[in-house]
């Protein structure tokens, strides 16, 4: 019975392990290799694509500031009804009072004021123009205007002569530098995660494959313990132990292969796909193992021209300076130019094909010359130096702490080289050493426990080799983040169609 339970177990774990990575049907998952992550998630990517939905702005912002340099035309349109009409009052000229019955030199008007009154009394209004009777002094007027008025035209504006404007036309290229800069900085970002994850996948790929030579070395040393032990060649010792050896390796060959599948989350997750994709990676660790036998060293005290972070800050230094200009050009005088063209009709009826419309139009420059605003020049200026100041100690800084990064990725490059070196040398010697083992204790000349012992040197050497590889690459991908080399075109010139 016990014979038939520890059987049922084995055929069980054998029958997991007989899937392996995902737990899912390899030959439906899309394999890809690392230059295939990269381009899906160049194209897939979240945070890419907002990055392109950025430059897009600002190219629409630039455009925007460009406008003001034309002509702003607009036209205009308006209707008034008046309510009460204006009165106009006169007096008469106190040296014809004799000669101008009143009027004084309004008295050659005479007649056409008595036809008007004539006609406001055949329309049932007062008289709106005072009679000779009047005192010359008269509080009396008369009504002025239409009762409907309209107007309607067209207007332009153009600055001539704006420094000031100029300057902020200059900002405004650079925010679209800076835009594209910071799209290319997320690109960086992006290219280092997907590579970084896809290492991560590879390297619990290689655990998994350790741990599960583990667990086949262990099975097939059990049953060679169990047939030893039931013709009374090996000891329950020896049989209790070679169980146990096998019941501790199955939980290693989960915790690996849960480790694979949480790699292959995190790489779906960094490219921007859905997480229930079917995926799989390409290729192994040993793959780019011989990129560490390359000159790491080819120079000693990289370049950051190309530094994403640097270019920004150098951007952002020139906005600054532009800024400096622009609020420095406020003490300079404006020319503008200015056009209108407006028709008006003034009626009491609303028979409008009998209006008469009035053109009026004009033409003109407008000279503004700033004298006075309380400082808020000189502030502005100082201000902007400030800003200046600040963001100059802040390049040093981070130029300082960049450069002390590249030095430890390199080291961690070297280390990595050097354990990776120590790691096959050891590998050989353990696998040499298992093997020895192996034989021996087939031919009864060791036991279970050497065996155990040459596994155990085995698996840390062989886990050991995968890590060095593994934080090679790691550090390998820093530096070029740091160096800012992918996205740049033969002339230095940021291209986010390079790759």
């Amino acid at each position: 019975m016990i014979k038939t339970m520890r059987r049922l177990v084995l055929l069980a774990v054998l029958s997991v392990v007989a899937f392996p990575t995902t737990g899912q049907n390899k030959d439906s998952a899309l394999v890809i290799s690392l230059d295939e992550a990269l381009k899906i998630a160049l194209s897939e990517n979240v945070a890419v694509k907002v990055a392109d939905k950025e430059i897009e702005r600002s190219e629409y912002a630039k455009k925007g500031t460009y406008s003001s340099l034309f002509p702003q035309v607009s036209g205009s349109g308006s209707y008034q009804r008046t309510i009460k009409k204006q009165i106009m009052y006169m007096d008469s000229d106190s040296g014809d009072d004799e000669e101008g019955g009143g009027f004084g030199m309004l008295s050659s008007l005479a007649p056409y004021f008595m036809r008007i009154n004539e006609l406001s009394v055949l329309q049932g209004m007062p008289p709106i123009i005072p009679g000779e009777s009047e005192t010359s002094s008269s509080n009396s007027g008369f009504a002025v205007g239409r009762w409907n008025t309209y107007n309607y035209g067209v207007s332009a504006q153009m600055p001539l002569v704006n420094a000031q404007l100029w300057e902020s036309l200059k900002i405004s290229g650079q925010v679209v530098d800076l835009a594209v800069e910071k799209a290319r900085s997320s690109r960086l970002d992006m290219v280092t995660q997907v590579k970084q994850a896809f290492f991560a996948v590879l390297l619990a790929k290689e655990a998994f494959n350790v741990y599960k030579d583990v667990y086949e070395n262990a099975v097939e040393n059990f049953v060679q313990t169990e047939k030893r032990f039931n013709a009374e060649k090996a000891s329950e010792l020896e049989y209790t132990r070679a169980k146990s050896v096998v019941a501790n390796a199955i939980p290693n060959v989960y915790n690996a292969e849960s480790s694979v599948i949480l790699a292959l989350w995190q790489l779906k997750a960094v490219m921007g796909i859905d997480l229930d994709r079917n995926i799989d990676v390409s290729g192994s660790l040993g793959d780019y193992s011989t990129q560490m036998f390359r000159d790491i060293h080819e120079n000693d005290d990289p370049s950051l021209d190309y530094n994403t972070t640097l270019r920004q800050l150098e951007i952002q230094a020139d906005q600054l300076a532009s800024s400096v200009r622009m609020y420095k050009a406020a003490y300079l005088p404006t020319l503008s130019a200015a056009f209108a063209y407006n028709m008006i009709a003034m009626t009491n009826d609303f028979k409008f094909s009998e209006y008469k419309w009035s053109p009026y139009s004009y033409v003109g420059l407008s000279l503004n010359i700033p004298i006075f605003t309380g400082g808020k020049r000189h502030y502005d200026v100082q201000q902007a130096k400030i800003q200046a100041a600040e963001l100059d100690l802040q390049r040093i800084e981070t130029e300082r702490q960049l450069r002390i990064a590249i030095r430890q990725y390199l080291n961690t490059m070297e280390t990595s080289m050097n354990s990776y070196n120590s790691a096959v040398e050891a590998v050989g010697l353990a696998q040499k050493a298992y093997d020895i083992a192996a034989k021996s204790y087939k031919v009864g000349k060791s036991t279970i426990t050497d065996m155990n012992d040459a596994q155990l040197t085995l698996t840390q050497a062989s886990l050991q080799q995968s890590q060095a590889i593994y934080n090679f690459v790691v550090a390998k991908s820093n530096l070029e983040k740091v160096l800012g080399y992918d996205f740049i075109d033969d002339k230095g010139e940021t291209d986010l169609e390079n790759m």
